[in-house]
């Protein structure tokens, strides 16, 4: 028996990179990879080529090598199809790249700042040493190997250096944040040094 072809509708793309994606370029980028996939037939010129354009642009500005020009050539993408797409995926397409390109974040990134911390290429993490207690819990969660550190075999002595994070292996999954009992793990902007996300950590009173 054969099987029956699964349709995907562009708005559940959609729906579901505006429900677990919150940078709207990463956003733009997973609906334009999974449009390629699947509902773009590929019969109309602006809408299959303007795909694959797009495509290359986003990258480029979320790998933090993104210019104006990139901008540009999205919002000409983006317009071209809406107007010339045979479809209305097509058409829709052209409106969703629209709706995030206008939401003023796509600049940001060609200033080198990603506002939801989420394009690795414009953050990073970082160990406050003061705050370390070299417990080893980040380093037992990092997937990437990316912490280094001794763990303190005696909790009253003090003479282990903090742990460490090397920037290079780091992928940025996020998993030693939460982990972090002292709230010492931080993300901080690239071209700032800013923090811009970190653990919220009660202090204990006596």
């Amino acid at each position: 028996m054969e099987e029956k072809k699964v349709v995907i509708k562009v708005e559940d793309i959609k729906k579901k990179a505006d429900e677990e994606i919150g940078c709207p370029v990463q956003r733009a980028l997973y609906y334009v990879e999974e449009f390629l996939k699947g509902p773009m037939c590929g019969r109309c010129f602006p809408c299959a080529m303007g795909s694959y354009e797009a495509r290359i642009r986003l990258e480029r500005i979320i790998d933090n090598q993104g210019s104006q020009d990139d901008i540009n050539a999205l919002k000409r993408i983006a317009s071209d199809m809406l107007v010339s797409s045979f479809c209305k995926k097509g058409k829709d397409t052209a409106r969703f790249m629209l709706e995030w390109i206008e939401s003023g974040v796509f600049d940001e990134h060609i200033n080198g700042v990603c506002p939801d911390a989420e394009c690795k290429e414009f953050i990073r993490y970082k160990i406050i040493g003061e705050k370390c207690i070299n417990c080893g819990d980040c380093k037992a969660v990092c997937r990437d190997h990316a912490i280094f550190g001794q763990t303190r075999e005696n909790k009253f002595y003090s003479g282990y250096p903090p742990f460490e994070i090397r920037d290079r292996r780091c992928s940025c999954c996020g998993e030693c944040l939460p982990v972090c009992p002292t709230g010492a793990i931080v993300v901080v902007e690239r071209k700032t040094g800013r923090v811009i996300k970190e653990k919220e950590v009660e202090e204990t009173v006596g």
